[in-house]
């Protein structure tokens, strides 16, 4: 599966969720590739799917000299299915991401953003129905307080690597990143997944003992 198009992503959304691409990975030994943080999704959309466009963040206490100048750059090379990667440790000192960036974003076709920070705007995002999970809020302007340090690069949140063009799905339950190099064989095994746990959730109602449907299924 070489990169996937939007429609396609699309349809691995309605198909799939965030925890069987968990349980998939980790029985193929990617035991460290989902969050345990807790994200919200700010806008009311609860689900999202796309290719990572990353950027790395750092906290600041003096004057910026050139403020904004790779968020821009970021946004503005995002490509369509793109979801933009915010990896900002987690700060709280000021609401990197609002209106006018999910704005340029869209128009570059960026399918929402995951920020491991704060937001703002949040009910102008909400009325633009621009997908946002994120740790925190803040109100307060980045300006001279936090800013792009590199973009398009591996970063880290909670343990996880987001690298340029894995997939990378929210939902509810929290994050997933799957490598790209593996992308393939992980769908293929979620759905197959999918599948079998459909047909062991009609047993039980059905009125199958649990462990008759695991023995016989082999699916939890």
């Amino acid at each position: 599966m070489n990169r996937q198009n939007n429609m396609d992503l699309e349809e691995i959304k309605n198909q799939l969720y965030v925890a069987v691409l968990s349980d998939v990975l980790d029985q193929m030994g990617y035991t460290q590739q989902a969050t345990r943080i807790t994200f919200h999704a700010y806008t009311g959309i609860p689900k999202l799917i796309g290719r990572c466009k990353t950027t790395l963040w750092a906290d600041m206490y003096d004057v910026d000299k050139n403020p904004y100048e790779l968020e821009l750059q970021a946004v503005d090379s995002c490509k369509p299915g793109d979801i933009l990667i915010a990896a900002a440790g987690g700060s709280n000192r000021s609401g990197i991401w609002g209106e006018l960036l999910a704005t340029a974003a869209r128009n570059s076709g960026c399918q929402g953003v995951i920020v491991h920070g704060a937001v703002r705007d949040i009910d102008k995002m909400r009325d633009m129905k621009f997908p946002v999970f994120a740790t925190s809020k803040n109100p307060y302007d980045s300006a001279n307080r936090q800013r792009v340090i590199d973009l398009d690069v591996t970063v880290e949140i909670d343990g996880v690597k987001f690298s340029p063009g894995d997939i990378v799905m929210a939902d509810e339950d929290g994050i997933v990143v799957v490598p790209k190099e593996i992308e393939a064989e992980v769908i293929k095994a979620a759905l197959a997944k999918v599948s079998a746990e459909n047909i062991t959730r009609d047993a039980i109602k059905n009125g199958m003992k649990a462990t008759e449907a695991y023995l016989k299924f082999g699916v939890l």
